[in-house]
């Protein structure tokens, strides 16, 4: 008998281990559908004439073993130099326990955005953990669950400040010490608002000529002021106080609350995050009680379930973007959740004791370097500080920074004379010694007769970090099972399909995950020069190759570190091209009713007017309004702002037509990137008209949601607006920056590069079709049980479907919310609730999901209908029912039970594991109990021993 090999390809990375359903599989949907195979599928849903005319080809797909052997390479080209560059980024230490429990453990980096509190105690009592850090550090009383970076945190804290000081100035204080890119950033955002931007020393501020301040503490060159009288001074004539504290010097200085600020922001990178060329890293930003409905960001508080149990939320939802639209006082969307769940646990991992330790270290090392260049004549200032000096080193300026390269440091370039050096927690003494013999000294750093240049005046009086959280035993088992404790009470991707319309939450494979620990990503500072960077710069230029082709655009910016400001930097591009062709008046923006929310808050932000466009009946946009609209405001009009496919998730074949009535009427398109998951292989925004899109790498391309963060958006753009992409300080360019990174959260970019490079361009094409055939399946499932409310020409969705769950609270006073609790029971996260359209549920499976569990998730919405249906025709209690009372805890099914209904059918419902039930640890969570009882910090102990007993 003569061998029969096997075709099968153990190694094809994109059909056996990123794409869920086999062969086999796609086969028997295939039946179900009724179409005899993907092509015909793909016909009867994507549009002929949007599809892209070449298909993607990015030459042979790499193997795990390959790519992580060429990721390896590429990483070599990148020169780990001990960067003492300061200016916000700091060396810093990660705990292993951290690195791998938390940073290297999907449960956490998979999991999505706490909208669904029952399933995300975990996350959330970790993220309220550096809420509580950040406000007892600050002294303030209420923080948010993180922002994107320092820089964005300080524009965020002045357009806050406008909104609440009472003073009506026209213009806002920013501190000279302030790091340059955070003065960029506000120069940026300023702009388009209006806000005059005064840049000057403190004591020569004008309090009543501006509705705001911000100052940096310590100062970029290291300056430690005390800002008490001027920040009384701001507030007699009504203004507000920001300042941009360093979090480690905190443990030894003077609080910004002490000082009398009323907003206080920063990063928490040097708490254990690698500075990763940038990012991610969560900045932090904390206010008065009294400004607590104007704080941007999510704000995680704490609340009680149905059965009065404690339990954690996301608090005061109604101020984010989402909701209020273009009313909203941020377009902030994505938070940096991973990074401020590392920088807590980095506080619960040391403590007190450990971080104030840690910061007298950083200090007394920081004295030692500055008393061995004081002793060879050196002049330093200033006198007093926490962690940088600067040194006047006249015409020796290059050579010593030269120097101090080949002995393996960068230092940071000050004007023309002076050299400045920033210490932080990894500094060794042989660095110290490094630094020295740049300075052209030969000494040993055994000096260690401790020294404190702490200004007398500022040093810290009140205690921090007192909830027995900070003080538990240290103990790494300990650590680790209250890790694994937190991580085992949520529902994340590496436990069920979590299906949200709009997120795409794909596999994050482990190959491409890996490279972001290896210290030739995680350990290069933002600003270190060119020449040590090189990895970086194959890998930023190459995915940037791969993107354009993708899109059909000419350049991308991967500055922007979120969607939201991907479309922000979007409309700024826009907006700056306008006014290079002399048309800057323009300022209109039309926006489809049912856009992302963040898309007319980023419009707001530009300073744009938007102006909605209906959708017709069909959830289309009403061509004959969007017409109409673009020639009432023709001499105006700036943009629009449209996703493809559509928030209802179909493919609009009137998109091109659009695209041609906006350009002929002067404005630009951009096209939101949220669901190129459906156009990636098939069709092209930059081919459909548009002149910009952001890309959700998040989202698309396999960068983790991270329980709400880190995200990355990158925007591409047409030749036109090259020139006008954001600029930065380091890197020039002719516009302003939108982050404090020239490359955002670039230590990101190798995961999205991974991605490309295992899949080939045939396997990210693959990819979407298969996004659409798992769409297109539930849909033809759920058929019957539930309505898709919107559909395309031929009965096709994209690559998700709103299934219509409106009809049941009037038929069986069902809502949306106990479907999406109910979920929980059978072992999913909800889709997304209510969004687009109120009282629906937008599923996308993605393409990383079997058949079979496909088919847990289908099963599971249809035995919900059959109970609905059991509702409706009176055979189960209108109010005491699965539905309503779930989710259902561990704690129900032992207790006494006096429910109309079986503890099987309560708690074990069709779609949920048996043996491997996820039990979610509290019930239903009252919303309106925590906005009436807001407590955004960790609870008293007391509150515990009373609940206990």
């Amino acid at each position: 008998m003569s061998y029969d090999p096997t075709e099968y390809l153990p190694y094809d990375f994109a059909n056996r281990r990123h794409i869920g359903p086999s062969p086999a599989e796609m086969s028997d949907m295939f039946d179900v559908l009724g179409v005899a195979d993907l092509d015909a599928l793909i016909d009867q849903t994507v549009p002929r004439a949007i599809r892209q005319a070449e298909p993607l080809d990015f030459g042979k797909p790499m193997s795990e073993r390959e790519l992580l052997h060429h990721m390896r390479e590429t990483a070599e080209k990148n020169k780990v130099l001990v960067s003492l560059i300061g200016q916000g980024y700091h060396g810093t230490v990660t705990p292993p326990a951290i690195q791998r429990n938390i940073f290297e453990n999907p449960a956490w980096y998979t999991a999505y955005t706490p909208y669904q509190p029952e399933i995300s105690q975990g996350r959330l009592e970790a993220l309220l953990n550096y809420q509580t850090m950040v406000s007892d550090l600050t002294g303030l009383e209420v923080a948010n669950a993180s922002l994107l970076d320092e820089a964005t945190a300080c524009a965020e804290a002045m357009t806050m400040a406008q909104r609440v000081a009472k003073s009506k100035a026209p213009a806002f204080f920013v501190d000279e010490n302030c790091h340059p890119q955070n003065i960029a950033v506000m120069q940026t955002r300023a702009a388009p608002l209006g806000i005059e931007v005064i840049i000057g020393a403190p004591e020569d501020l004008d309090p009543e000529a501006v509705f705001g301040a911000i100052f940096q503490y310590p100062g970029t060159h290291g300056h430690v002021r005390d800002f008490t009288d001027v920040i009384a001074a701001l507030h007699e004539a009504k203004a507000i106080a920001v300042v941009s504290a360093d979090p480690m010097a905190l443990c030894l200085l003077k609080e910004p609350g002490a000082m009398g600020a009323d907003i206080a922001v920063g990063s928490t990178q040097r708490f254990g995050v690698p500075m990763g060329y940038g990012g991610p890293h969560a900045a932090y930003m904390a206010t008065k009680d009294a400004y607590k409905r104007a704080m941007p960001g999510r704000i995680v508080g704490v609340s009680i379930d149905s059965h009065g149990n404690r339990a954690y939320r996301l608090s005061l939802q109604t101020r984010e973007q989402h909701i209020r639209r273009e009313k909203a006082t941020s377009n902030v969307c994505t938070a940096q959740a991973l990074l401020a769940v590392m920088a807590g646990f980095y506080a619960v991992f040391h403590g007190p004791d450990g971080l104030r330790a840690i910061a007298q270290r950083i200090h007394r090392k920081t004295v030692r370097l500055a008393r061995g260049l004081q002793a060879a004549g050196f002049v330093i200032e200033p006198d007093v500080f926490f962690d940088t000096i600067t040194v006047e080193v006249g015409l020796l300026q290059r050579g010593v920074l030269q120097a101090a390269v080949r002995e393996g440091v960068n230092l940071r370039r000050v004007g023309k004379t002076k050299v400045g050096i920033t210490l932080d927690e990894a500094t060794r003494p042989e660095v110290i010694e490094s630094v020295w013999r740049a300075f052209g000294l030969s000494l040993r750093d055994d000096d260690l007769t401790a020294e404190y240049r702490l200004p007398g005046s500022l040093l810290r009086q009140s205690g921090y970090l007192e909830h027995d959280v900070f003080h538990m035993n240290r103990a790494e088992t300990e650590m680790m099972r209250y890790m694994r404790r937190l991580a085992d009470r949520d529902l994340a991707l590496d436990r069920a399909m979590i299906p949200l319309g709009s997120c795409t939450m794909k596999l994050n494979s482990a190959a491409e995950m890996m490279p972001v620990s290896w210290r030739e990503f995680a350990m290069l500072h933002p600003y270190c020069p060119a020449d040590q960077a090189q990895g970086y710069a194959e890998l930023i230029a190459d995915l940037s190759d791969k993107l354009c082709d993708i899109t059909g655009y000419d350049a991308i910016s991967m500055q922007p570190n979120s969607g939201a400001q991907g479309e922000y930097a979007g409309l700024l591009t826009i907006a700056a091209w306008h006014r290079a062709q002399g048309q800057g008046h323009r300022n209109v923006c039309l926006i489809p009713t049912s856009a992302h929310g963040t898309n007319p808050a980023s419009a707001q932000m530009v300073g744009w007017k938007v102006v909605p466009v209906k959708s017709a009946e069909n959830g289309d946009i009403d061509l004959e309004d969007f017409r109409a609209k673009a020639e009432k405001h023709a001499e105006a009009l700036a943009g629009c702002m449209i996703t493809y496919p559509s928030t209802h998730g179909v493919f609009e074949e009137t998109v091109k037509e659009v695209c041609e009535i906006t350009h002929s009427h002067g404005g630009q398109v951009y096209i939101d990137g949220a669901n190129m998951n459906a156009m990636v292989g098939l069709s092209r925004p930059g081919d459909l008209g548009g002149d910009v899109s952001h890309l959700n790498l998040h989202k698309t391309f396999c960068i983790p949601h991270g329980g709400g963060g880190p995200g990355m958006g990158p925007i591409g753009v047409k030749q036109h607006l090259v020139a006008h992409l954001p600029g930065h300080p380091v890197s020039g360019g002719s516009e302003g920056p939108v982050a404090a990174a020239p490359y955002g959260s670039p230590s990101l970019l190798p995961i999205s590069w991974a991605y490309c490079l295992m899949m080939g361009g045939e396997g990210l094409t693959q990819a979407t079709r298969v996004a659409i055939l798992n769409a297109n399946y539930i849909a033809r499932r759920l058929e019957g049980a539930y309505d898709v409310l919107y559909k395309g020409p031929t009965g096709r969705v994209a690559h998700e479907c709103i299934l219509d769950t409106r009809p049941f609270e009037k038929s069986a006073g069902v809502t949306v919310e106990d479907i999406a609790k109910r979920l929980i029971d059978c072992g999913f996260h909800a889709p997304t609730m209510s969004w687009p359209v109120a009282g629906t549920l937008m599923v996308e499976p993605t393409e990383s999901e079997t058949k079979a569990e496909l088919d847990r998730f289908c099963d599971a919405m249809l035995a919900i209908r059959e109970e609905i249906r059991a509702i409706e025709e009176g055979k189960i209690d209108a109010e005491n029912n699965p539905l309503k009372n779930a989710p259902h805890t561990m704690e129900d099914l032992v207790k006494e039970w006096d429910r109309p209904y079986s503890r099987e059918q309560g708690c074990f419902p069709p779609g949920a594991f048996r043996v491997d039930k996820y039990w979610p640890p509290v019930n239903r969570v009252d919303n309106a109990w925590g906005d009436r009882n807001l407590v955004c910090t960790c609870p008293p102990m007391s509150d515990y021993a009373e609940a206990a007993e």
